[in-house]
C-alpha cells in the first residue's frame, strides 16, 4: 500500500505517518541506545576477551647479589608480566603483601632446587594463577620446583574471590536505578530546589537501607565475606547515593537522556574495569586506568580491603565515592536551582498586570 488512511477517512502518505509513528526524538533515542549496546559489547569485551598480567609486583627474597640478578630476569620477561623488586626478608614479603604493596613474593631456595612463591588469592584468583605460571616457567626453565604458599586466602564461600564485586555491582544498580524510578515518576528534572532535596533525602534514606540490606546478605545470611557489617554497610550506604546522586544529576540536566549517560558511566565503563573479574594488572591498560576512580571499582576495593586485608590502603577508594556523592548532590540541587529560577521568569512574564497568568 502506497498510502494510508487517518481517522477521518482521508489518504496520508506512508512518509507523514512514519514521522507521527517516530519523532525524531524518539529516533535520536533509538540511536543513542544502538551506541550504548555497541558501546557495551566494545568495552566488556575489550576489557575482558584476554587477559594478560602486565607488572604485576612480586617481591624476591634473596641475597643482595643473587637478589638483583633475580630482580633483572623477572623483569626481562617477554610482555613484562612481573615488576620485580627486591625485599629484605620473608616476614617482610608477607607484610607487604598484607599491606597491598605486593601482589606476591618469590623466595628461591639458597641451599637447595626447591623455590617458594607467596601470593595472596584475596587479590584476584586469576591473576595469582597467571603469577604462578610465569614463576613455574621461570623455575622450570632452571631445573629448580616451586611450591607456593596462600598467605591471604579467599573465603571458603567466596571462593572465586567475587563476591566483593558482585556486591559492589548490586549497590551500583540500585543506585541508578532508584534515581532513574525517581525520575520518571515524577519528572526527570525537579521543578525546583526544594523538591530536588526532597529527592536527594529520599535517596539517602534508600541508601542507607540498601546498604545495610547488601551487608546482611554476604555477611550473616550467605557468609561470603568476612567483613563487619558497620564496614559493609558504609560502603554500601555511599556508594548507592554516590551513584543515584550523580544519576539524577545527569537527569536534572539531560532529561531522560541523563539515564543513558548514567548507563555508560557506571555499567559500560565502570563495571568491566572495577577490578573484579580480573584484577587491575590482568587489564589492558584503558580500563586499568579509569577502574580505581569510578564508584565501582572504588567500591569493589573497599569491600576485599576490609573482608581480607584488615581495610588497609582505603583512603583514596573513600575519597573516590564520597567526591562522586558530593558532586551529584551539588549539581543536583544547582540545576534544580537554576530550573526554578527560570520557570518563575518566566510565570511573571507571562502574568498579565493584574497578576493572572495570560493563557
Amino acid at each position: 500500500m502506497s498510502s494510508l488512511q487517518d481517522s477521518s477517512g482521508a489518504s496520508r502518505g506512508f512518509t507523514a505517518e512514519l514521522r507521527d509513528a517516530v519523532s525524531v526524538r524518539a529516533a535520536l533515542l533509538v540511536l543513542s541506545t544502538l551506541l550504548l549496546q555497541f558501546g557495551f559489547i566494545v568495552s566488556y569485551v575489550g576489557a575482558l576477551h584476554h587477559p594478560l598480567p602486565h607488572k604485576a609486583s612480586i617481591g624476591v627474597v634473596a641475597p643482595a647479589g643473587d637478589g638483583a640478578k633475580v630482580v633483572e630476569r623477572l623483569n626481562a620477561l617477554p610482555g613484562r608480566p612481573l615488576d620485580a623488586r627486591p625485599v629484605s626478608s620473608e616476614a617482610e614479603a608477607v607484610a607487604r603483601i598484607k599491606a597491598l604493596k605486593l601482589y606476591s613474593a618469590y623466595v628461591p631456595d639458597p641451599a637447595g632446587t626447591r623455590d617458594r612463591l607467596l601470593v595472596a588469592s584475596a587479590s584476584g584468583a586469576s591473576l595469582t594463577t597467571a603469577i604462578e605460571r610465569n614463576m613455574e616457567a621461570v623455575v622450570a626453565s632452571q631445573h629448580r620446583t616451586l611450591s607456593v604458599r596462600d598467605v591471604v586466602p579467599v573465603s571458603r564461600s567466596d571462593q572465586n574471590g567475587l563476591s566483593s564485586f558482585y556486591l559492589a555491582v548490586g549497590w551500583c544498580v540500585g543506585g541508578y536505578l532508584v534515581a532513574a524510578i525517581l525520575g520518571i515518576s515524577a519528572g526527570a528534572r525537579p521543578a525546583n530546589r526544594g523538591r530536588a532535596a526532597i529527592r536527594l533525602g529520599v535517596l539517602a534514606l534508600y541508601s542507607v537501607v540498601a546498604g545495610l540490606g547488601g551487608a546482611v546478605i554476604v555477611g550473616p545470611v550467605l557468609g561470603a565475606l568476612p567483613a563487619g557489617i558497620p564496614a559493609l554497610w558504609g560502603i554500601g550506604t555511599l556508594v548507592v547515593f554516590a551513584v543515584g546522586a550523580c544519576t539524577m544529576a545527569l537527569q536534572c540536566f539531560l532529561g531522560v537522556v541523563g539515564i543513558g549517560l548514567a548507563v555508560l558511566l557506571f555499567v559500560i565503563l565502570g563495571n568491566p574495569s572495577a577490578g573484579g573479574v580480573y584484577a587491575p594488572p590482568m587489564m589492558p591498560p584503558f580500563w586499568r586506568a579509569i577502574g580505581p576512580w569510578f564508584p565501582n571499582g572504588a567500591a569493589t576495593s573497599l569491600n576485599r580491603d576490609h573482608a581480607y586485608f584488615g581495610g588497609v590502603k582505603t583512603t583514596v577508594p573513600w575519597l573516590v565515592l564520597t567526591v562522586w556523592a558530593v558532586v551529584g548532590a551539588v549539581l543536583t540541587l544547582l540545576a534544580s536551582a537554576v530550573r526554578g529560577r527560570t520557570g518563575a521568569r518566566a510565570a511573571a512574564a507571562s502574568a498579565t498586570p493584574d497578576g493572572r497568568s495570560t493563557p
